[in-house]
């Protein structure tokens, strides 16, 4: 029998949390194949519109270690930058992703995304996941920063 592991992620921005989650949660399926390709190839909705309930499906690109993996939302709150999804791929048999981003004093964010996972390959693979999710987040942050306007 498998066992359950976890690990945490803090990262710093510069950039505000409403605008790095709507960009890094609410809309990562659009912007992942543009500025992540290695990371998601393609994204469509299979479920619902985003919301709680919501089933997306990932075409992964090369740095990930599965072909495909289905992300449901299981808690949702905008207003206070906070989700929660379940993630369904070969090798693991659960894998939940929690995600919260806080104001800073000066503007920025913090993001914390913590990852309970099981399954008998689980562990490389989730440990390849927290080196991708810390890259996505570096690469959103860039890309906000570079592009003022969006999502505000």
């Amino acid at each position: 029998m498998a066992s359950t592991n976890s690990w945490t992620l803090e990262l710093e921005s510069k950039v505000s949390a409403p605008r790095k989650f709507r960009a890094t949660v609410m809309d990562w399926h659009n912007l992942a194949p543009k500025l992540a390709p290695h990371i998601i190839d393609s994204a469509h909705h299979i479920e619902g519109d985003g919301g709680i309930g919501s089933v997306m499906h990932y075409n992964c690109g090369p740095a990930v270690p599965f072909n495909s993996m289905k992300k449901k939302v299981e808690f949702l709150d905008v207003d206070k930058c906070e989700c929660k999804y379940t993630i369904d791929c070969d090798g693991i048999e659960t894998s939940t992703w929690n995600i919260k981003m806080k104001p800073t004093a000066n503007g920025g964010s913090v993001a914390k995304v913590e990852c309970t996972y099981k399954g008998a390959e689980a562990k490389d693979m989730m440990l390849k996941g927290n080196e991708s999710a810390a890259e996505m987040f570096k690469t959103v942050e860039a890309y906000l920063i570079a592009n003022p306007d969006a999502y505000n």
